[in-house]
Formats: C-alpha cells, structure tokens, sequence
C-alpha cells in the first residue's frame, strides 16, 4: 500500500494508519506494536468491506457487532491462527474499535480459550504472546521494556522469578553467560541467548534509574527492587487477555523453557545444572515428564546410569 501525500489532512487518512499514529504518538507503543496492530486493523476493515458490502468509515464501525467479529475470527482461524494468536487478534480489535467510538464501544465478545487440563507447559506461540501482551499494556517504554526482559529471562534462560529480581547492576555489561544465585546461595552459570540479551541490554539503555553495581537491575516505577508480585499481577492480566490457562504463570515460563530443551534432547545433566537442581526428581517436577521416560534419558546420557 503506498503512503498517502503529506498534504492529506489527518482524518482523511485511512483508518488503519490514523489509530497506529495515535498507538506511536499517544500510547507510545513499539514500533513492533504498531506495525502488528495496523496490520491487524486493515485486516479488520478489508473483512468488514466484504462482509458488508459497502465501504467502511469511522462512523460505519459504531455498527460492528459481535456477531460481526465471531465472522472475522472465523475467517482468521481457519487460516490457521492459533488460540494465543487469536485472543492477540481481538484484543487489538477491540483496541480498535474502542478507539473509533470510544471507550467501550466494542461489543462483548470473550476470545478463544485454552482448554484446562493437567499441568503443562505453554507452548512457544504462547509464552512469546505472553511477553508481548505484558510488554505492550505499559505506556512507558523502560517499564514494557523491563517486563520484556524479565519474562525473556524466565523463558529464554530457565531462570525463578526471584533469581531474575534478585540481579543486580554487577551483571553489567552482560557476556554470553550469565550467572545466576538460586536457592541456598547456590551459583550456576546459564547461557544468554541473543534476544535475551537484547531484551535486558535495552531494558539497561531505557530505564531512568541508574543500575549501580550493588543495586537491582529490575526496578519498579519508584525506583525501589521490583516486586514479584507486580510481575504476577501483570500476567494474569495478560493471560485473561489472551485466553490462557490460568496455571500460566511466570513459573510456568521456566517450566516451558525446561520442557522444551528436554524434548528437543537436551543432555539431562547438562538441563539439571541450567535450572539449579540438585536431584533428578527436581528437574522431573519441572519438566512434566513421565519418570519412565525421564529414566530412558538418564540411561542414554550418563553410561553408569
């Protein structure tokens, strides 16, 4: 789609472009953000064009119902988008049309859900949803960027919530490992991969606190240790948003990272040491995984097992 002239007046822009100037000089979101929801506004207003028949103007978007979006998600499910994706897509919808009518104006519609069950691990659609819905609910850019990176760190290095809260400026300027003080002072060392990395370098660049090497890395909006608490509070939000199990957690974010290494076969001592335990029952509870199978991994990597 080309750019309309800098001459067209502002409300006679498309719609899609009006609400992402709106998200990136209002709402300060992330470029990231504002591309995904644009793309996901024009989407919106391509279906209804078809849908109704008629074109689509601010105005005309007063007059979507639920009925309406069931009819969307529909059509984007059946191109193959996945629950998380899904309840991402509506939010951003409802954003939309909230925006165009005012608070409030998007009908009611409750987004798809993950079916409950036993305890499982999340899957990596779903955790990097999570993140991004946690990220993107801040209007301050430093704090999206701290949530991010937090929650990058549980995932992407296996690390409790306490161990990622309990960092300090010391860890600065970070390598490609990191290491880490777990339960009874124990140390372990755990590879950073690249976007975690990234995601704690540019949380660092932004935050207006300065990260001195006895003080928390993560802080909260006054400036004191962030409290687990916040961090929990913020993902049961984002999870509600999105649909998700409510034993998706940020403990089952370590959980996953745990889960995911094991089944792509990583070695069982080597997975042992990433995630600080000191018994193979431990790493069992964390992984969800049988004991049968847990003991055919054991056997095959250690020749004395």
């Amino acid at each position: 789609m080309s750019a309309p002239p800098l001459s067209t007046p502002p409300h006679e822009l498309p719609l899609a472009l009006q609400w992402s100037i709106h998200l990136a000089r209002d709402r300060r979101r992330s470029e990231h953000t504002v591309r995904a929801y644009r793309a996901t506004a024009e989407r919106l207003v391509a279906f209804l064009g078809e849908h109704w028949g008629e074109a689509v103007d601010r105005a005309a978007l007063l007059r979507v119902s639920a009925g309406d979006l069931r009819a969307y998600l529909a059509q984007r499910r059946g191109r193959g988008l996945g629950n998380a994706s899904a309840a991402r897509e509506l939010s951003a919808v409802r954003g939309f049309l909230d925006w165009a009518g005012g608070a409030g104006a998007a009908p009611r519609l409750k987004g798809p859900r993950v079916k409950k069950g036993m305890p499982r691990p999340i899957s990596p659609d779903e955790a990097v949803a999570l993140a991004t819905d946690v990220m993107e609910e801040s209007d301050e850019p430093w704090v999206a960027a701290r949530d991010w990176a937090v929650l990058l760190l549980l995932y992407g290095a296996g690390l409790r919530i306490g161990e990622a809260l309990g960092l300090t400026g010391a860890v600065l300027p970070l390598g490609e490992t990191l290491r880490v003080t777990g339960k009874r002072d124990r140390t372990r060392i755990v590879p950073l991969l690249a976007p975690v990395r990234a995601a704690v370098e540019d949380y660092a660049r932004l935050t207006p606190w300065p990260l001195t090497r006895d003080a928390a890395l993560f802080r909260g909006v006054r400036g004191g240790t962030l409290d687990g608490g916040i961090v929990r509070a913020r993902v049961r939000a984002a999870r509600a948003r999105l649909g998700l199990s409510d034993r998706t957690t940020p403990h089952a974010l370590r959980h996953s990272f745990a889960t995911h290494l094991l089944g792509r076969g990583a070695d069982l001592r080597a997975l042992q040491e990433l995630l600080g335990h000191a018994s193979l029952s431990s790493t069992q509870v964390y992984t969800g995984v049988d004991a049968a199978h847990l003991l055919d991994v054991y056997r095959n990597a250690h020749p004395r097992g």
